[in-house]
Formats: structure tokens, sequence, C-alpha cells
């Protein structure tokens, strides 16, 4: 897919233990990279798959170096101690990827303000957080990038009025790619990427439907290689993009994403924060009106 390689770098993701996260860092492992798994997960969740330690695992089978540390990014105590093992273990940081994410796409009087305090602690802040912890690392790298899982900036009431709390904490990701990429332009590589479809993931599978949404979801992989494209670009001609995945990907000559569908031949769902495909229109996709996905959570 592409002759770039992001051998012998190390990667910093927060929330990798599983889904996106994990995808991504497998991807880098098959090349040799290092991998600072930094997330909460020690012990397994009932109803998801995944900790620090299992995920450690598969990156050293996929051919990586992997370290895998127990941290809260809301705490920045954590945080801070994270970033300086991972950077002693490994002699530097060269990306930071801020995958972990809190959803609830509730409308507002169905948000628990202890849920809405979790989403902007967890997406706003640790996003922020991880970046200002990682940045003078970053700025001693060769080739450095932050990379934010988070979708490009609207401010159309489509995505406010039926879920305020979480399109607000997920913006959040979105306005600090925006600040970082003119703050440290020529000096870091900042940009966001979102899927344009839905992806399956354990966590979508349990939060919003099962089987029913994750059949109109692409594989977590067509992330990961798109994410690997944007990483292993020229940081000082990357940045301060809302980058999305098929895009990406098309960008690289790849047009045939039937190898990511979950299951072929069935309508892809667009994803949150999107309302259109590639060109323009909403054919061959399945637009779920937010409103209609946060009926899911009963």
């Amino acid at each position: 897919m592409t002759a770039r390689s992001l051998k012998g770098k190390t990667i910093f993701i927060s929330g990798g233990s599983r889904g996106i996260g994990l995808a991504i860092a497998l991807r880098a492992a098959a090349d040799g990279a290092n991998i600072v798994i930094a997330a909460k997960t020690v012990e397994p969740h009932p109803k998801l798959p995944g900790t620090i330690h299992t995920a450690a695992a598969a990156i050293e089978a996929a051919g990586g170096r992997a370290l895998p540390l127990q941290v809260d990014i809301r705490e920045e105590d954590q945080v801070e101690d994270a970033v300086k093992a991972a950077a002693a273990h490994f002699g530097g940081i060269d990306i930071l990827i801020n995958n972990a994410s809190a959803i609830r796409t509730t409308g507002t009087l169905d948000t628990p303000i202890k849920r809405f305090d979790l989403m902007q602690q967890v997406n706003a802040r640790g996003t922020f957080l991880c970046s200002q912890k990682c940045l003078p690392y970053l700025l001693k790298a060769p080739n450095p990038h932050i990379l934010m899982l988070s979708p490009p900036l609207d401010m159309s009431p489509l995505w406010f009025g039926p879920m305020l709390a979480y399109t607000m904490a997920k913006y959040g990701m979105s306005m600090c790619v925006l600040g970082l990429a003119a703050e440290f332009k020529g000096k870091v590589g900042v940009n966001a990427l979102w899927p344009r479809t839905g992806i399956d993931t354990a966590a979508v599978r349990f939060e919003l439907g099962g089987e029913s949404i994750a059949k109109h979801c692409r594989k977590p992989e067509i992330v990961a290689d798109s994410a690997h494209m944007i990483l292993t670009r020229d940081f000082k001609t990357t940045s301060g993009n809302f980058f999305i995945d098929d895009q990406v990907m098309a960008e690289e000559g790849v047009t045939d994403l039937s190898k990511y569908a979950a299951q072929p031949g069935e309508p892809l769902l667009l994803d949150f924060f999107l309302s259109a495909g590639p060109d323009g229109t909403r054919k061959g996709y399945v637009l779920f009106p937010a409103a209609d996905v946060a009926k899911l959570h009963g």
C-alpha cells in the first residue's frame, strides 16, 4: 500500500487497548514501531475485550515493541509520568495519537452531568493535556506528528441539537487540532482523522446497537491504514487538516475499499458528524439521524 515506514518511531497512544487505537498500533507495529499504550484497562471489562497487557502482547506479536502503561488521562500527574516513562524507555516520542474518547449520544435532559464531565475531561481536556505533555519531546523529533481521532468542525445544528454534550466534547478535540496546528506550524504536524462510516468495534456494538449497527460499518483497519499514510508524510506539509479516511486512501491511489466492509454487500452507515459520501451525496450510504441513534440507548 505504501513504502513509507514507521520503523523505529515511538508512538504514544491514549486509550489504545482495543478498537481503532489498537488497530493503528498494530499497523505501526508491523513496521517495527515502538508503541506506548496509555490506557486505564488492566483488568478485562465484562463486556469489552482488551487490556493494556493484551494490546502489548498483540503489538509485539505483530513485530513492534510495546510499553503498556496504566493511565487515566484525566489525571495530570499520571499523564506526565507516563510521557516521561515513554521517552526514557524508547529515547523520545515521535508521534502522539489522541485516541481516547468517551461517548454518550443523549439529549440534554437525558445526559447526567457526571457523564458530561467525563466526556469533557477525556475528550477535550485529555487531548489538550496529552498534547501539552508530549510536545516538549515531539519538538525534538525529526518528523513529529499529533493525530486526533476527531471529526471536521461544523457549526450546523445537525449534530449539536440531538447530542449537545457529546458534540461539544468531540469538537473540543478538533479545536485542539485547529489551535495546535497554528501554534506549532512548521514544528509539529497536527491533524485530525475521522472515518467516513461507522467502524465495527466492540465499543460500537456495546454502545450503539450490536450487529444491527455493525453490519453497516467498516473494519478498524481502514482507519489504521489511513493513519499510517498521514503519519509517514512530511510534518511540514501535512498539518491543520481534517482528514476523512477514504479521502486519504484516494490520495494514495487506493479506491477499492471493499476489503474493509464488515459485512460485504450491506449499505454503509455514515459516521457521526458527516452527512454525505466523498462525492457529496448519500448514494450507497445509510444516514442514521443522531436522534435515532440516541434512541438506541433506551
